[in-house]
């Protein structure tokens, strides 16, 4: 975030809101700011190294996601889809540093990883269909960010439509496999996203700025229940459940 704030500044002056981050309005010494980034980085990767490899090197790909996500040459946050994926690539990331933290030996299942990132996408590409709606004016909106100028809400929405629905597939998949009793909350899992969806088509959508959705009572009433529902089925087993899922045709067939 750090990374972020310094090579964002001079775009983020053509944000409506972002305008008056520090480094934007020229409140922070740029020298002080990547001092500051790289003593943040080596405070967790250092520890990180005695903690586990495994953890180590998922702290690492953090690091790295961030430097390609936000620095030249690459700089993925302006390549239209790919500041999507990106940028949520850091959700299985995370997923694995809390994995390995725990001391767990094996690797998570791929369904897993997958279904957390693809879920990821959905909420980004929310934010950015938000911001996209936010701006309005196409010529400012590109030059606050280079994928807008290829970005149409129409194309936001088929992107998200496609997020969800690999979301839901790599979600079946894991749970089928590992844990069949959260098909029953499959059901809530829907309902939470179409709320979010609707939330970013509201005028200055919270969507735009995740860390103040705490605020949305509605959102987060239904996240704690949706959380208490996937906790539940975790626990509880249902045998019933295998016999309503069990084959009917036999393979090969």
């Amino acid at each position: 975030y750090t990374l972020n704030e310094i090579l964002d500044a001079s775009r983020d002056r053509h944000h409506p809101l972002k305008r008056n981050r520090p480094v934007a309005a020229g409140r922070i010494r740029l020298p002080l700011a990547y001092a500051q980034w790289l003593l943040l980085g080596m405070g967790g990767l250092v520890p990180a190294w005695w903690i586990g490899r495994p953890y180590f090197y998922a702290l690492l790909a953090l690091f790295v996601m961030g430097v390609v996500y936000n620095s030249p040459p690459i700089r993925s946050k302006e390549c239209p889809y790919m500041d999507v994926l990106s940028e949520s690539v850091n959700n299985p990331l995370r997923l694995l540093l809390g994995w390995y933290a725990v001391g767990c030996p094996l690797i998570p299942p791929a369904s897993l990883l997958l279904s957390y990132w693809m879920l990821g996408a959905f909420f980004m590409a929310v934010k950015r269909f938000a911001e996209l709606r936010h701006i309005g004016d196409p010529e400012t909106a590109a030059a606050y960010r280079s994928s807008f100028a290829y970005y149409t809400q129409e194309r936001l929405l088929i992107s998200i439509v496609f997020y969800a629905t690999a979301f839901a597939l790599f979600a079946g998949i894991f749970l089928v496999r590992y844990q069949l009793e959260l098909i029953l909350a499959a059901p809530f899992l829907a309902g939470f996203m179409g709320l979010y969806m609707r939330i970013g088509f509201l005028p200055d959508s919270p969507a735009q700025r995740p860390e103040y959705l705490y605020r949305q009572k509605h959102l987060m009433a239904y996240g704690l229940l949706t959380s208490v529902v996937l906790v539940a089925c975790c626990l509880i087993r249902l045998p019933w459940l295998q016999h309503l899922v069990r084959p009917t045709v036999p393979k090969g067939f």
